[in-house]
């Protein structure tokens, strides 16, 4: 998740900065030293301490994030936990630009009347009652989050919800809900969805037919439970919507005022992106070209084409429409969570999972997809997702490693659903609530149907990676990554 408008941090008192900044060193320095008497090796032990110090800082000083990934790199530098080389080649460079294309494309899209065209389409659906409108509205956001991803998404069908709610007086928060809970689930089924998918995909060499294949299915079942699951939940809200809806028609009146789109371009730009990413796989084969290749770099030709025909405001594009905050927090701590492969501790961490779980998928499914999705829960998704990567690959070396991947990838998109702040959509769409409504959302209030919504999701998808993982191909038929490099330092 990419926490957008999160504010954790930005109002602490000097007092509460000062404990909690000296938590974060007393707990990074004591597990360092922990690990070091329970036989890891000086690097092993910053690495497993840096790493740490990474999620404590999410949690603790959310606004500081790059400042302690900034600070947790040289101290991985300065104890030889790290080389320059190896930090290169764990940044995922190819995911970052992968991202500032897509990110750029979306700005375009905004621009070009793309999105203000889904609104008026789902608006304009005929014989339209309360459960109608918001059935295709969640699914509508779903879908879009699969084009585009799920911040952009939300905000536009946030921005629908509270038209339509605010022309029939009604309390928009059940249908905010409904919606980003959707959304959530939607993010995973392609990897534009979510960061964690383009990286997973990348780490595990996955196509985009393999996500269209095994991915997009699983999460079109975890979608049609999130709606039915949903819709039941606030079905005295959705019998209010009817009766308000019935009074505002009688007379004459409509939900929200139309106006022409010119949607041809921006259309035709999500197209041939599209084209270009699904196609991607027989292109590389043809052309003999580095597997994904064509993947990540598809969204910046698209990107520069668009800067080419909008030069006006490709500067604009560039420098306003990418979360380079985002992306650079992301780059670092992927380098971070590279490092617990280079020194080993990844390696120790895949042999002692192995040997608390055995080497069954049916066991190991559940597990990682539990772990991450509950992770995911409190603590930035992207995060768990680098930290179980190289130990997925290293379990690769004993198991069928991909149902690990699938698992891995809707337990860290479901669990966003779980609290509210589980995901970048759900703060996004909570803020813009709060700030348009003046309505506050309670965090047991979301808990009890976040984690209704995000269990069944996630049994549905451990009942269809169960069935599935027969028919998945076996790691020697894949592209995966080699075995682990370990550092001469490590065990």
């Amino acid at each position: 998740m990419m926490h957008g408008s999160d504010d954790h941090g930005g109002t602490l008192t000097r007092k509460e900065m000062i404990v909690r900044m000296t938590l974060l060193l007393g707990i990074s320095i004591g597990v360092s030293v922990g690990g070091t008497m329970l036989g890891l090796s000086p690097q092993q032990s910053a690495a497993t301490s840096v790493f740490l110090a990474i999620i404590l800082g999410t949690l603790f000083f959310w606004n500081f994030r790059l400042a302690i990934a900034f600070l947790g790199i040289g101290v991985l530098i300065f104890t030889k936990s790290l080389d320059i080389d190896h930090f290169v080649k764990e940044a995922s460079l190819p995911v970052i630009l992968f991202l500032v294309g897509m990110m750029i494309i979306v700005g375009a899209l905004r621009d070009l009347g793309f999105f203000t065209w889904i609104v008026q389409s789902i608006i304009s659906i005929p014989n339209i009652t309360g459960r109608k409108f918001i059935a295709v509205t969640a699914v509508a956001s779903a879908l879009l989050a699969c084009a585009v991803d799920e911040v952009t998404s939300i905000i536009f069908i946030s921005t629908l919800v509270f038209q339509v709610c605010n022309r029939l007086k009604l309390n928009p928060s059940p249908y905010i809900v409904i919606c980003v809970l959707c959304t959530n689930i939607g993010s995973a089924g392609t990897m534009m969805g979510n960061p964690v998918g383009i990286y997973i995909g990348t780490k595990a060499h996955l196509t985009f037919a393999d996500f269209i294949t095994w991915a997009f299915p699983v999460m079109l079942l975890g979608l049609s439970s999130c709606v039915a699951v949903t819709m039941w939940w606030y079905r005295r809200e959705l019998d209010e919507f009817d009766v308000r809806l019935k009074e505002r028609m009688d007379r004459e009146l409509s939900l929200v005022p139309k106006v022409k789109v010119p949607y041809g371009k921006g259309l035709a730009v999500l197209l041939l992106t599209l084209i270009f990413i699904a196609l991607h796989h027989t292109l590389e084969e043809s052309l003999h070209l580095d597997p994904n290749s064509i993947l990540l770099v598809a969204p910046l030709a698209c990107a520069g084409i668009i800067m080419i025909f909008k030069r006006d405001r490709a500067r604009h594009y560039v420098e306003a429409e990418v979360d380079w905050w985002t992306l650079l927090f992301f780059m670092l701590l992927f380098a971070i969570a590279g490092t617990l492969a280079y020194t080993g501790v990844t390696k120790i961490m895949a042999d002692s999972f192995t040997t608390a779980f055995g080497t069954e998928l049916n066991i190991l499914i559940p597990v990682i997809m539990a772990t991450t999705a509950v992770g995911s829960a409190f603590v930035d998704n992207v995060i768990f997702v680098a930290a179980f990567t190289p130990v997925i690959e290293a379990l690769g070396e004993s198991v069928k490693v991909m149902p690990l991947w699938w698992a891995l990838l809707f337990g860290a998109c479901f669990g966003g659903n779980i609290t509210l702040i589980g995901s970048t959509a759900n703060i996004v769409a909570l803020g813009m609530l709060e700030k348009n409504f003046k309505i506050h959302m309670s965090f047991i209030k979301w808990l009890k149907i976040g984690a209704l919504s995000s269990l069944i999701a996630c049994l549905i998808a451990w009942g269809m990676l169960t069935l599935l993982s027969p028919l998945m191909p076996e790691n020697d038929e894949r592209r995966l990554p080699g075995a682990v490099e370990v550092h001469s330092s490590g065990h």
